[in-house]
């Protein structure tokens, strides 16, 4: 689907933990929170040498919407789960990618 020169990025994003409570935990236990999550990520990737893994901190949404206007993305590829009720309410995380995406997105169920 893409280019060879195509610039391949899985993108994680971490809940973003609320001050009050960030101020109680100590920084390490941040850090070390995120090296497990791009260990998690690069274990997912395997071998796919062109393929660069990003972790990120924030409301998941918001945060793959973000990252893509920063990097000019021109394709944002995101899973999805089978809706529940709860979603048609409030609507998922890919729901709202799709909705406020500037690029082409790609639903994969």
């Amino acid at each position: 689907m893409a280019s060879e020169d195509a610039e391949i990025i899985a993108l994680t994003v971490l809940d973003e933990i609320p001050e009050f409570v960030a101020a109680q935990i100590p920084h390490e236990i941040y850090k070390n929170r995120v090296i497990e999550a791009e260990n998690d990520l690069r274990n997912e990737i395997g071998d796919a040498a062109d393929v660069t893994p990003v972790v990120v901190s924030g409301h998941s949404y918001r945060s793959i919407l973000d990252y893509a206007d920063r990097k000019n993305c021109e394709c944002i590829v995101i899973t999805s789960h089978q809706p529940e009720f709860s979603d048609f309410l409030i609507g998922s995380t890919a729901a709202r990618v799709v909705r406020h995406a500037k690029c082409n997105v790609m639903v994969l169920r």
